[in-house]
This record gives C-alpha cells, structure tokens and sequence, in this order.
C-alpha cells in the first residue's frame, strides 16, 4: 500500500500544480472591451444625428491621460474600436457635434473606459469597466471620468453635415449669407395736400 500511494497522490499535484501556474497568468480583456460595435451598442438611450457623415464612419479624437507619470496621448478611434494603453483600454461607441447652424456649438463623445487593476491588495488582477457615457468637449464638467489614474477626454469629432464646406469658417459665412439680411423697406411717401386755392373740381353739380 505504500508503494501506491505517491501514484495516487500524482494526479492531484499535477492538477494544484496546474492551478498555481495560473495563478499570475493576465486576464484576458473583457469581450465587451474588444468587440466591435455599431451605433445599437450605444447604451446611452441617446438617438445620433441622421444627416451627415453616417455613424460607422466618425473618428473621435481623445485626450488620454496617465496620472502616474503625467504622459498625454492622442487617440484617434473609429466607431465601435477600442485602443489598448498599458492596463487601460478606450472603446468608442459613437461620436456627435452640432450642426454648424446651431448654438451654442457641442462635441460629444460616448466612450468605454476599461482598467485592469486590484480591488484590494489581496485580490488578483481583474478588468473592471470604470466608466460608460458621454464626454462632452465644451461642457466636461455634465461628465467626467473618475479614476485615480487615468483621465479621458474629447478632442473633437470628425464628420460633416450636408452642404457643409471643408472649411468650418466658409461653412459660417455661407450659412450667415442665406438668412436675409437689410433694413426694412422705408414706408411709402403720402401724397401732397392740396393746395387752398387749387381750382374746384370740374364735375358738373348733382
């Protein structure tokens, strides 16, 4: 019986040993993370512009900030891509900015912040999704990602609408040209009192 024993109690370290290999492998990122998304993935409720350049061909462009050791990037991403930043990834939804005749002006961005990190020191590491909404370019204080670490912000949103010109400036001025423009047309002149002494009518009497 003795003899048996360490061939029965092999498998069972070979299966302890198998998991404490795994044990400091890296998570794999979530699927939701990676997999590309159209405009349906947008959980946000909020319905897109339909004129101009259609959703699936918008860029974003991001700032990207690393708290740790102050470094800044740009990140360019096409709708339903992600970016991977050390133990961060950006996925961007969609992107969105007012129509050059509307005020005030708005670029607007709905991003998926995803970090691998530890929820306390005795946990392994883990993908946790830290923040899904819109940033807003002129309003970022409507909504902010808050981490300890990272920082996302929007840069601008590349489309266009219908008509519009390659320049924004020639956009504004051909939009400004269409409303009309001028004063009031002045009233019309009356005529003239006649004179008293002007000659009496000529109609024969009644």
């Amino acid at each position: 019986m003795r003899r048996l024993t360490p061939l029965l109690l092999t498998p069972a370290l070979l299966a302890l040993s198998a998991c404490g290999g795994n044990k400091n492998a890296e998570a794999p990122p979530p699927s939701e993370a990676t997999q590309g998304a159209g405009p349906a993935a947008n959980a946000s409720g909020e319905v897109e512009n339909e004129f101009g350049t259609p959703v699936k061909d918008r860029v974003a462009t991001l700032g990207f900030l690393n708290k740790r050791n102050n470094i800044t990037q740009i990140v360019q991403l096409k709708t339903g891509e992600s970016r991977r930043i050390g133990n961060a990834i950006i996925k961007l939804a969609t992107c969105e900015r007012t129509a050059p005749w509307e005020d005030p002006p708005e670029t607007g961005a709905f991003v998926q912040l995803f970090v691998e990190e530890r929820a306390t020191t005795r946990d392994k590491l883990a993908w946790h999704k830290v923040f899904s909404g819109w940033l807003f370019k002129n309003s970022p204080a409507l909504n902010v990602v808050e981490h300890p670490v990272y920082d996302v912000w929007v840069k601008d949103c590349a489309m266009k609408f219908p008509g519009e010109e390659d320049s924004p400036a020639a956009a504004a001025s051909t939009s400004s040209a269409a409303k009309p423009a001028g004063k009031p047309p002045a009233p019309a002149a009356k005529a003239p009192a006649a004179p008293d002494d002007a000659p009496a009518d000529d109609s024969p009497p009644a």
